[in-house]
């Protein structure tokens, strides 16, 4: 049963996101959801807290009450009783030096803005992610449990979790190339789904408009192109850490990889072993 720690001081993000975490299911049971209306009141909460009561994941805004730094002051007490616990923020500051100093102290595992389009989604989405991650590394250090292939996608060096989304290459984690502190965003992940499951076929502009659920009349292909373009320097920047030598842009340009197709916009992912 996944347990969800939440600080938030703004009544209306509670009656909007509360009933949605509660009635979500993170890991295939009911959510609990142990919500705390400032920093102080979370603070003293943890203080008595048992370890029977540790929570799945922590969800924290960052700035409460005018102060920059309330997020932080929990994120500090849980870590304090919890080194391990993920956290999460959830904030209206993306953008700012307050997602700068979550990202740079580095006991956050993601920073969620509040104000983006099908918010409650991303939100469900990229916690059961966070969940999904901890729970899998927990398991590899007790080497208790093993995953099917076919929790995977996997095609030469790049593997895609179907369970978090996730997507690996060369075994290090696809990262947003324009913030590498910053995970890769939602859709570049659905589209590099859609173009492995259908390799070597190419998927033109409107059939990944259909297949990712997007506006079929606002996803152009312009967008489409953006998006590939993401995810190719996403790749880009782990081959060349790994191999200087090695250039995933280039490998694209000569077909393989995520390779454009025919003047009808359209791609496919080639295999580049």
């Amino acid at each position: 049963m996944a347990s969800i720690f939440w600080v938030e001081d703004q009544f209306h993000w509670i009656n909007k996101i509360l009933p949605i975490l509660q009635a979500h299911q993170f890991d295939d049971s009911p959510t609990i959801v142990d919500c705390h209306k400032s920093a102080q009141a979370a603070c003293q909460k943890i203080k008595i807290m048992t370890d029977d009561q540790r929570p799945s994941l922590a969800l924290l805004d960052a700035n409460m009450h005018g102060n920059d730094h309330a997020g932080f002051s929990v994120s500090r007490a849980l870590k304090d009783k919890w080194p391990d616990l993920p956290i999460v923020y959830f904030s209206e500051h993306s953008g700012t030096d307050i997602e700068m100093q979550a990202l740079e102290q580095g006991d956050s595992r993601d920073f969620i803005a509040k104000h983006q389009n099908n918010i409650e989604q991303v939100l469900c989405w990229r916690i059961k992610a966070v969940i999904r991650q901890h729970q899998l590394a927990g398991s590899t250090n007790n080497k208790s449990t093993s995953q099917k292939n076919d929790d995977f996608i996997i095609n030469g060096d790049l593997k895609m979790d179907l369970a978090t989304w996730q997507v690996y290459f060369r075994n290090q984690t696809l990262m947003n190339p324009a913030n590498t502190k910053r995970p890769l965003a939602p859709t570049p992940r659905k589209i590099l789904r859609e173009l492995l499951q259908s390799s070597p076929r190419p998927i033109s502009t409107i059939d990944m408009a259909q297949r990712i659920d997007a506006d079929v009349e606002k996803f152009s292909y312009a967008s489409y192109r953006q998006h590939i373009k993401i995810l190719r320097h996403s790749i880009e920047l782990i081959a060349q850490s790994t191999d200087p030598k090695f250039s995933f842009l280039e490998l694209c340009k000569q077909g393989k990889g995520i390779a454009a197709v025919g003047d009808e916009g359209a791609y496919r992912w080639k295999s580049i072993d």
